[in-house]
């Protein structure tokens, strides 16, 4: 036998209240498991802040092994050795002993062994650049590179992970000084909503317009994409690298390598060698001129229009205009000439302006739409919050009550504050 129900017979009213309560308290629920879940994805602790900025000379991997009467005289032989062979690396000219000495202002140990009358190290030697850029004159200068994000990747096991979880590479990197070199590296530490922001999926995308708000976060230019696949051949066995260098919105390939550490306890320093190689790969790309900012991450997505074609652009438009105004029925349009523009420029202010922006494409579709909005000169995000409410800074020719009605034209909903906007589609 089948029940029916119909309004003119509606449940009793402690039925409903009962069930308008469980309703409220699943919401409620629900509520609170999507605050608990993207609190889980930034908690903890995930960022490694970059140690080492200074502009001083590193000079790491320097192997020694030497004898002595004593394991302290034969430690200070390692050292002085250590820093006769950095010189050299550098192209330092030939110095004394007291002299050298004077130029180092640390000897980082990397490793070492000490015996009884024997010291086997792997150290590094830190020049303080003050002192001995006298002696090395112009050798080490050279035009440094634009801003350059920087994104390391580790593959290893089939997972693919860049700012989720501390992991060595991340660490190579925040060791690095890159003071020395001549990229202008932006390492990003990977704490709070970087590893929401930062991920591997980011360098697979082509949106530009994605890509200008991202490195807009960090000031940067470009992306460099250093690359690390890890593969353990077992436990506490060899650990082999495959080492790729890529670059910009659309990870063109550089150049590679493979390196083997024998264990996993010689994977630190492995990693760190793989930096310098990649450093060098990336000033060689520099020098051939290849990371040069690419155009279309600028704002207005290709740079300067070639007058000649920005002349063509105009006739066009004109002649549409014409032709619409004859379909309308408003008779024949002269066609613009395009003339020289005003002297007298309209003033450009920057406003702020909240939008929704529940995904990465009404991002896009946003920004894509604002950018076009007549009088707009530029538009920029300032803070991201994928699911919520994102923020931009718009410079406008016009006021904030102009700036409101052009963007309702181009269909937003807008709401007027002191001197922000919020629109929504």
């Amino acid at each position: 036998m089948a029940l029916t129900f119909s309004p003119s017979s509606p449940l009793p009213t402690t039925r409903r209240i009962a069930a308008a309560r469980l309703l409220w308290a699943l919401g409620v629920l629900a509520l609170l498991a999507a605050a608990i879940a993207v609190w889980a994805q930034v908690e903890g602790e995930r960022g490694i802040a970059p140690v080492a900025s200074s502009s001083d000379i590193d000079v790491g991997g320097i192997e020694v092994d030497v004898r002595g009467d004593t394991a302290e005289e034969a430690r200070e032989k390692g050292w002085r050795e250590a820093q006769r062979l950095a010189w050299e690396k550098i192209g330092g000219p030939k110095i004394s002993d007291s002299q050298l000495e004077g130029l180092v202002s640390a000897v980082v140990i990397e490793r070492e062994r000490i015996g009884p009358r024997r010291y086997i190290a792997t150290l590094g030697v830190i020049f303080d650049r003050a002192r001995a850029g006298g002696y090395l004159g112009g050798a080490a200068q050279g035009q440094r590179s634009a801003p350059m994000l920087l994104l390391p990747v580790t593959v290893s096991a089939g997972t693919t992970t860049m700012y989720e979880v501390r992991n060595p590479w991340q660490r190579a990197w925040a060791e690095f000084n890159p003071g020395t070199s001549l990229i202008d590296y932006v390492r990003p530490s990977g704490a709070g909503g970087d590893s929401l922001l930062l991920t591997y999926g980011q360098t697979g995308r082509r949106s530009r317009t994605w890509w200008r708000a991202v490195l807009d976060q960090f000031g940067a230019a470009d992306v460099l994409i250093p690359l690390a696949e890890l593969r353990y051949r077992w436990p506490g066995g060899p650990v082999e690298g495959t080492f790729t260098a890529r670059y910009g919105p659309d990870s063109r390939y550089l150049d590679g390598f493979t390196l083997t550490a024998d264990n996993p306890a010689e994977l630190p320093a492995m990693l760190g060698q793989a930096v310098r190689r990649f450093d060098d790969i990336f000033e060689q790309a520099l020098a051939d001129g290849k990371l040069r900012p690419d155009p279309t991450l600028r704002e207005g997505g290709g740079g300067d229009i070639d007058p000649a074609l920005q002349r063509l652009i105009e006739i066009g438009r004109a002649i549409q205009r014409r032709e619409a105004a004859e379909l309308a029925g408003e008779g024949d349009v002269p066609v613009a000439t395009p003339t020289a523009a005003p002297t007298q420029a309209a003033v450009v202010s920057s406003y702020v302006v909240q939008f929704a922006s529940p995904d990465a494409a009404s991002i896009d579709a946003t920004l894509g739409a604002v950018r076009s909005t007549p009088g707009v000169r530029g538009a920029a995000t300032t803070s991201l919050a994928i699911g919520g409410t994102s923020v931009m800074t718009v410079s406008f020719g016009g006021s904030l009550d102009q700036l409101a009605a052009a963007l309702r034209q181009r269909g937003f909903n807008v709401t007027q504050g002191s001197n922000a906007l919020a629109i929504s589609r």
